[in-house]
């Protein structure tokens, strides 16, 4: 066991490099594959399966050490201000794609219909458009052709904020039976949770499946589908994330490797189901509602 004040420095790791290139590869494939190119496919499954291979190496490397007693309360420290911040990090990432939906729901459409100095764009150029969102008249509807209708707000995705807030739910009780030391409860309730997070998943393939098949509304109907799909899709990606984690830590605590004293894995895992649930009610209440 490290002395007390000491710090545990791991060996070198090609996980943090092997990461890197793979959400370069994810990135770049995704570019790609909107524009159609043959590439696309081949390089974002390729940075797909090097994120796999990254938090599967990488988890497996925190484990054993964590195992082994190589971490104490500076290390832990050290973990806790690294989760704040990387959730912070993603609070930005989300931010910036609200606030192009603000931009253009508040600004740019309203510009297009006349509003502010946008009189004699109106009037010049788009005469016939009518600001309004969500925006299913284009002002060049030969350019972007618009979706036929909206999402129901109260079916699907209703349906999807009970579920995620009964997640975040079901992952409280489950912390409250980890620090009770109840092992049973802990690992019901934290299954749970991973359920209902897949439940989520497959109500929002379904609601992609009529958004496309049945409504006509896709990344290409111009900025009312961009956002939507921006917005939902990245949620959709970091609840994959999520659940992968939550899994990790359930097998974890089936193998009864966490105490009422030391959890801090299962917490940081906590903390970002959390995260996604926060968003979730930022995505429902101005994508879908208002």
């Amino acid at each position: 066991m490290p002395t007390h004040g000491s710090y545990y420095v791991p060996e070198r790791s090609v996980w943090p490099i092997l990461g890197a290139v793979g959400l370069f590869g994810l990135g770049y494939g995704s570019i790609n594959l909107l524009h159609s190119h043959i590439v696309g496919p081949l390089v974002f499954i390729s940075g797909a399966v090097l994120i796999a291979l990254t938090m599967f190496g990488w988890f497996h490397a925190v484990i054993k050490e964590s195992r082994a007693g190589l971490y104490d309360a500076q290390m832990d420290r050290s973990f806790r201000w690294g989760m704040f911040w990387f959730i912070f990090s993603e609070i930005m990432f989300f931010g910036v794609f609200f606030g192009a939906l603000f931009y253009a729901r508040e600004l740019s459409v309203p510009w297009l219909g006349g509003a502010g100095s946008g009189e004699l764009t109106h009037l010049l150029i788009w005469p016939d458009f009518k600001a309004a969102w969500p925006l299913l008249a284009n002002p060049d509807p030969q350019a972007f052709v618009a979706p036929q209708k909206t999402l129901y707000t109260w079916g699907i995705p209703a349906m999807n904020t009970l579920i995620l807030l009964s997640s975040g739910v079901t992952i409280t009780l489950a912390h409250w039976a980890l620090k009770r030391n109840e092992r049973n409860k802990l690992i019901i309730f934290l299954g749970l949770t991973i359920v209902l997070g897949l439940v989520f998943l497959s109500c929002q393939a379904y609601e992609y499946y009529l958004a496309h098949y049945k409504y006509g509304l896709n990344i290409a109907t111009g900025i009312y589908g961009s956002t939507f799909f921006m917005l939902t899709g990245f949620h959709a990606a970091h609840v994959i994330i999520g659940a992968i984690m939550l899994f990790i830590i359930w097998l974890r605590c089936v193998k009864g490797h966490f105490t009422p004293e030391h959890h801090f894995g299962f917490e940081a895992s906590a903390w970002y189901w959390h995260f996604v649930d926060a968003i979730w009610l930022l995505l429902f209440t101005f994508v879908y509602w208002l």
